[in-house]
């Protein structure tokens, strides 16, 4: 009886072994490879991180370099007549090789000297630079104070002399009438404008009564 018995559980007992036999192989191959697989993604996370530290570094300088813009920018000052100037834009931006050049989009100026009327400028860029304090415009320049209005292409305006002056054909009207010329300038606080080149106008006499 226990012999029969005996032969009995021998196949389920070889059966058993060979699974265990099965289960001990793939533990130790586990105990191989599962390191290996850690290892790698180790290796493969601090390249994603080396690599993002090195794309991020390389942007800093060029964001560092990046030029400086100026919303809604004002100078004001004095110029050499003691008239004060106030110059605004709608923007502007520093020019990266030279820190006290700014170039202006949309600037205009308000130039007011005690006892005088305000001279206004406008224009559609300009530049102005901080440290020799010239203003230079281009473009749809308008000129106007209390008693005329003048359209041109250009303008200067010198902080260091007070002088305003321009190149290229300019037209206006005044209590006088009418005026055309190819260059200006505008001299003594704003009391002295003279025209050069190709000078033509129309005299309108003032009514009497």
């Amino acid at each position: 009886m226990s012999a029969l018995a005996y032969e009995a559980r021998g196949p389920a007992s070889a059966l058993a072994m060979d699974r265990w036999r099965r289960r001990s192989q793939l533990i130790r191959r586990l105990r191989v490879v599962l390191p290996a697989i850690i290892g790698v993604i180790v290796i493969s996370l601090a390249g994603m991180v080396t690599y993002n530290s090195l794309a991020v570094g390389g942007a800093e300088p060029e964001e560092a370099d990046a030029p400086i813009r100026l919303v809604n920018p004002r100078f004001m000052g004095r110029d050499a007549q003691g008239r004060s100037f106030v110059i605004t834009a709608n923007s502007a931006v520093r020019d990266e090789d030279d820190y006290q050049r700014v170039v202006l989009d949309r600037p205009a100026m308000v130039l007011d000297g005690e006892g005088l009327s305000p001279m206004r400028l406008s224009a559609q860029s300009g530049v102005f630079h901080e440290g020799d304090g010239v203003l230079r415009l281009q473009g749809d320049v308008s000129l106007n104070d209390q008693d005329a209005t003048f359209d041109t292409g250009s303008a200067v305006f010198d902080t260091s002399t007070g002088v305003l002056e321009g190149e290229g054909l300019i037209t206006g009207a005044g209590p006088l009438g009418e005026i055309r010329a190819k260059s200006y300038g505008v001299y003594d606080n704003g009391q002295r404008m003279v025209f050069k080149g190709g000078v033509s106008g129309t005299i309108t006499p003032k009514s009497t009564r």
